[in-house]
């Protein structure tokens, strides 16, 4: 069901200056080059990985993770236990279950797993543990709660700020809109940034483009994160609203948009989240204008690598335009769609984001 909320869970705010003192310390990462077959990992290392809900096959976030997980264990030479949820309620159990196989290594992808992951990570100091989307900071003190949890992070407002100019560049509306699954900081940060901007387009150019969806504060939220009516009745209601770009922001809700869209009978723009939803979702690749990515697979895929060759390590890494953990997807069938000149004017912008002289607030830099 659509639902208008205030933004939430803002306790990770709190860690902000932690995780951004500590982000030099992240290296970024960067795809391996080796062609020897794989290097092998130490004695008795077993890495193991727990979907958020929506499984493996979510085309995004889940399905980043997984695919990094698997090209790491297949240059490294061993085999990993995935394990996928289906609900909330199968985290703690499905973490428990791989630490009784002896897993080394434990990866949780998403934010919604951090209580769990905190939990074991406090019971079995022993085991290594990485949190995608989250610093895992419970008690709201600034740090993540245990020495043995690696925080893998975005700060994709950057790359949706980005979004955000190009859907007003592209809207002739004059109507952009955005929901999302759940009012989490790590799904709000995406719509940050696309309210900035749309914006910084109309400071710059003198238009009056209106997001709808997401005030800053306030916003339009399925309360899921998987297709379904929810995430039909909030993109309903924005296309109702006469919107001819649409951002939903959170696992597979936005295949919930595509058909509202397909119905609609109008030329309405889709963007994807996570991943290039073009290439892992074709059957909407003619309604995207873009994605908004930030790079899990390679996250998740450097760090099991690390960790397997003995070289774990807790640094928190947060993706950025600057170090290409986020960015903006190509516009794929769009590119004859859009102005000659956006291309340009973005790398432009993304030029001013790296340089500090275009500033975009996330909740990772208050």
């Amino acid at each position: 069901m659509t639902i208008s909320t205030r933004k939430r869970a803002l306790g990770g705010i709190v860690a902000a200056s932690l995780i951004l003192a500590l982000a030099g310390c992240g290296q970024a990462p960067e795809e391996s080059t080796s062609d020897d077959g794989g290097s092998g990992a130490v004695e008795g290392f077993l890495p193991c990985i727990v979907s958020g809900t929506g499984g493996w096959e979510d085309k995004s976030f889940n399905e980043l993770g997984k695919k990094g997980f698997d090209e790491a264990t297949e240059e490294l030479g061993i085999e990993g236990v995935a394990v996928a949820s289906n609900t909330s309620s199968d985290f703690a159990p499905n973490i428990q279950s791989v630490l009784d196989q002896n897993c080394t290594l434990v990866i949780t992808v998403g934010f919604d797993l951090a209580a769990s992951a905190a939990e074991a990570a406090a019971a079995n100091p022993e085991v290594q543990f990485v949190s995608i989307d989250d610093i895992v900071d419970q008690d709201f003190d600034g740090e993540t709660d245990e020495p043995n949890i690696k925080p893998i992070i975005f700060d994709t407002a950057q790359a949706a700020f980005l979004a955000g100019y190009a859907s007003a560049s592209y809207s002739k509306a004059k109507k952009v809109g955005t929901f999302g699954g759940k009012p989490f900081p790590t799904v709000t940060t995406f719509m940050d940034g696309y309210k900035q901007g749309v914006d910084y387009w109309n400071e710059q150019k003198g238009d009056s483009v209106e997001l709808i969806g997401w005030d800053g504060t306030n916003g339009v939220f399925a309360d899921a994160f998987v297709a379904g009516q929810p995430a039909t009745n909030a993109a309903q209601g924005l296309v109702d609203q006469g919107v001819d770009v649409l951002l939903p922001v959170g696992g597979s809700i936005y295949q919930s948009a595509a058909s509202v869209i397909r119905d609609s009978g109008r030329e309405i723009a889709l963007l994807g989240v996570d991943a290039d939803v073009y290439e892992t979702d074709p059957a909407v690749g003619d309604l995207l204008l873009t994605s908004i990515r930030k790079f899990i697979d390679v996250g998740v895929k450097e760090t099991v690598v690390a960790a397997g060759e003995g070289d774990f390590d807790v640094a928190p890494f947060i993706g950025t335009l600057e170090n290409k953990g986020v960015g903006l997807a190509p516009f794929h069938d769009f590119e004859d769609k859009v102005s000659a000149d956006l291309q340009d004017e973005l790398d432009a912008i993304t030029a001013g984001i790296i340089d500090g002289s275009i500033p975009v607030k996330s909740y990772l830099a208050e």
